[in-house]
């Protein structure tokens, strides 16, 4: 019999939200345990710090450019490669409950799959999809016609009107602000607990795997919407933490005038974002200026992040003890990780966009062995990527890695393998404005060039020093001690990149 697979994903997720990574705000028991009994990996980087390319990376084992989903808003194609398939074609029954995000949400005439799914007959469920022979979606709230907001619709169209609208009238994101001090994409739910499209993930997965027999090999994806904006957890869970003493993150920087300095050694779009001037990705709030973010605003939103933090912790636990009770646990490997980060307060900022710091690309990651492995625990420090992942499930379940597949199976202790550079991506083309970044993470070393855009002309870039400037503060891109070593990392970095992959559909929807 081969081992099952437990994949956890969150939305949006920055590093230092667990407890076992340092966590100040959010206690995650559950979490940590995996983390104790297994593998901590200190520097996972996202190959896309946006959703859709990030999680078809995930899925496919691919670079953004090789499997072409390179922002938000390009469908993956139906038959892209899939790491689901490949588990399938081998025996294992396979299932996605949650966020997939492979296709646009904003698709009124449900031209995808994903959001048309809930409305198609029972029998189209058992249909293969991506290798998946089991889908049940949901997203932030009741939007769209995924399941999750037909199952509110159908059981509690009272909770409906609690979440936080994300998006306004013109399909905008939406910058309304509320809470207690009006931060932007906050709001105060009502929403019963067990309703909670959090508990209905977990609530989901049980079920399904309340179906397969004790000697069946599994993998199931369980993908939680949150931490990701809108900031709306449960009215009922939200005294978890107090907001008055809730610790400023490291990376906000206090004096504005400081800020602004630092900010003005970046590249121009990070301080024309900060003062309103131009908004480079469709998930910031177009009308909300991060300048105007207060310390109030910022400690309630960490405070809401962290509650919807630790009622995923909540979740998994659920899971994690009915699989427990039947017995086959010690047969389970779990991983557990997140698509992107968050800028969550860093240099003033909230949300993502094409910042390649590490608030948006240093990620939580555990794999926690099956107990029947006898792993010994560890912890890694050398840099591991996303597309990572899926050559590790194929390692789990005894399978060769297909050759499309360009990741390599995680290590399980320091001398497992050679640490390689990380490659991340951002290309995008919104409001007329087009950014193209390409990082490269080696070592301590985090280097990032700009390719020619509307705002970039090539030669601007980020060279940043992690063992000595972890806050990555100190732009060393034009410093001349560092030239050798930027030149360095820059040839590494077009020896690493993959040749482009021409989108095969057209841009169809923003997100």
């Amino acid at each position: 019999m081969k081992r099952k697979i437990l994949f956890i994903t969150t939305d949006q997720q920055r590093y230092d939200t667990l407890s076992c990574n340092g966590s100040q705000v959010s206690m995650t028991p559950t979490l940590d345990s995996f983390a104790k009994e297994g593998i901590r990996y200190e520097r996972a980087i996202p190959q896309s710090v946006v959703c859709m390319p990030s999680r078809s990376t995930i899925l496919t084992g691919q670079h953004p450019s090789t499997h072409g989903v390179w922002m938000n808003g390009v469908p993956l194609p139906t038959d892209a490669p899939s790491v689901a398939e490949v588990l399938h074609q081998n025996g294992y029954r396979t299932a996605l409950i949650g966020k997939a995000h492979f296709e646009p949400y904003i698709d009124p005439f449900n031209r995808f799959y994903e959001n048309a799914l809930s409305q198609l007959p029972e029998d189209s469920h058992r249909q293969l999809h991506r290798g998946f022979e089991h889908l049940e979606f949901a997203t932030h709230g009741a939007m769209g016609n995924l399941h999750y907001a037909k199952w509110l619709k159908e059981n509690h169209p009272e909770a409906i009107g609690g979440f936080y609208n994300t998006l306004n009238m013109s399909l905008e994101v939406n910058s309304e602000g509320g809470g207690n001090f009006g931060g932007p994409q906050v709001k105060i739910n009502p929403i019963d607990k067990e309703w909670y499209h959090t508990y209905w993930v977990a609530d989901r997965t049980v079920e399904w795997l309340k179906t397969l027999k004790d000697d069946e090999n599994w993998f199931c994806w369980m993908s939680f919407p949150d931490p990701h904006h809108p900031w709306d957890p449960p009215q009922s869970e939200i005294d978890r933490i107090d907001i008055k003493n809730v610790p400023l993150p490291a990376g906000y920087i206090g004096n504005a005038t400081e800020r602004e300095r630092v900010l003005d050694s970046k590249p121009r779009h990070w301080s024309y974002w900060y003062t309103g001037k131009l908004v480079t990705n469709y998930e910031a709030p177009p009308h909300w200026i991060p300048s105007s973010l207060t310390t109030d605003q910022l400690k309630e939103i960490t405070a809401l992040n962290a509650v919807e933090v630790e009622l995923i912790d909540d979740a998994v636990k659920k899971v994690w003890k009915y699989l427990e009770q039947r017995g086959i646990s010690d047969d389970i490997d779990v991983i557990f990780t997140t698509d992107h980060g968050e800028l969550g307060g860093d240099f003033g900022l909230l949300f993502k966009g094409p910042y390649h710091v590490d608030s948006l690309m240093r990620l939580p990651l555990i794999w926690k062995p099956a107990k029947s492995m006898n792993i010994t625990p560890a912890v890694i420090r050398q840099p591991v990527g996303l597309i990572d992942l899926a050559p590790t499930f194929c390692s789990i379940a005894n399978i060769e890695s297909p050759n499309w597949m360009q990741g390599q199976k995680l290590p399980i202790n320091e001398s497992d393998r050679l640490a390689g550079p990380q490659l991340t991506q951002w290309d995008s083309e919104l409001f007329g404005v087009a950014v193209h970044l390409r990082t490269i993470t080696k070592n301590n070393m985090v280097l990032t060039i700009y390719l020619p855009g509307t705002l970039h002309d090539g030669t601007e870039g980020e060279l940043y020093d992690l063992s000595s400037d972890p806050l990555q503060h100190v732009n060393l891109f034009d410093d001349p001690g560092y030239l050798s070593v930027k030149n360095e990392l820059i040839d590494e970095l077009v020896k690493i990149s993959p040749p482009v992959k021409t989108p095969r559909l057209e841009l169809e929807a923003p997100v």
